[in-house]
């Protein structure tokens, strides 16, 4: 006998959470009336929802479907799962299919992007002039940062280099990946090796060339930022590239540098150096000549030469590049 005290349309809520895991409002009062009716079978639930018997059947089908209620068997007709079972599991699947599209958002994307490219080339760059353009422009750069940044570091440095540290720093407690190379004369500004070291204790990858390219930033591979001007007399006016085969093109230069580059890092603990030879090691394999290494040693270029000469000895290293390359097989830098 079915208990018509139960009024299904009073209970359903106006906007129901039940839309969020694909159930719609008719089968909720089917699904609700058969929690609160389970032996009232399909005529009782059109009963007490109002509804014709076919749509009932329609509907526990679809929820049949859904894992809400579980199939006829030996003992009886439809029965509803435990809705804690139930619906926490249409929500790990609802959680699984969002994965699953946004995890395709990065290629549909780049296909829309590609798209407009084609009917639109101009969108391919961006041009931006002024130091607060190109602060800004850098800053939004590094906000949609997912997973690496690639920088060539080399003066001159146009902007105030302080809020681009603390854009760094901020990137690599993200966990965001950040590798640079830097050219080695920019290495001879004291405030820029301080800097460098800075960041490579925070986590940052970094090596050095005698020279790089060109000033770039590339951004997962998808995005650029390089200067239109080449010294400080051009001013603040630089280009942002979105993702295409320029920026591929631009991330194949950068990885094509880092291989050659030598690795500038922290020496090892093992002992074997003093504080004022693990200076000097890592100096040297930052490329720099011997004025700046001994500027920034603050010794003269008489006793800086005699302990490169003394390391070359301990090393049986023949040359400075030979040196160099014993030092990094060491772990000294």
């Amino acid at each position: 006998m079915v208990n018509t005290a139960y009024d299904t349309a009073r209970r359903t809520p106006a906007a129901s959470p039940w839309a969020a895991v694909g159930v719609s409002a008719f089968d909720e009062q089917v699904y609700q009336a058969i929690l609160h009716q389970p032996d009232a079978g399909a005529a009782g639930w059109a009963q007490l929802t109002g509804a014709s018997l076919g749509r009932v059947r329609k509907s526990c089908n679809r929820l049949l479907a859904l894992g809400l209620l579980q199939p006829p068997d030996s003992m009886g007709g439809l029965r509803a799962v435990d809705p804690r079972v139930a619906i926490r599991a249409l929500i790990r699947r609802r959680e699984t299919e969002s994965e699953m599209l946004a995890a395709t958002a990065e290629e549909m994307a780049s296909a829309h992007e590609a798209g407009l490219l084609r009917e639109e080339p101009a969108r391919l760059v961006e041009v931006v002039s002024g130091e607060g353009a190109n602060a800004a422009r850098l800053e939004e750069l590094y906000a949609r940062a997912e997973r690496e940044v690639c920088l060539f570091d080399t003066p001159p440095y146009l902007a105030p280099r302080t809020p681009q540290l603390d854009l760094q720093a901020d990137l690599l407690s993200r966990g965001i990946a950040y590798r640079a190379i830097y050219a080695a004369t920019a290495l001879e500004d004291p405030d820029v090796l301080s800097h460098a070291w800075r960041m490579v204790e925070l986590g940052e990858q970094a090596r050095v060339l005698p020279t790089v390219p060109v000033k770039l930033l590339v951004v997962d591979g998808s995005r650029a930022m390089l200067p239109l001007t080449a010294s400080a007399a051009g001013g603040y006016c630089a280009v942002v590239v979105r993702h295409s085969a320029v920026t591929e093109a631009l991330q194949r230069l950068f990885d094509l540098a880092w291989q050659q580059a030598t690795p500038l890092g922290q020496g090892g603990d093992d002992g074997e150096l003093s504080e004022n030879e693990r200076a000097l090691t890592r100096l040297l394999a930052a490329g720099m000549k011997d004025e700046a290494v001994a500027r920034h040693l603050g010794v003269s270029l008489r006793t800086l030469r005699r302990r490169v000469s003394e390391l070359q000895e301990r090393l049986g290293a023949a040359s400075r590049f030979q040196l160099g390359v014993r030092a990094a097989q060491r772990g000294w830098v």
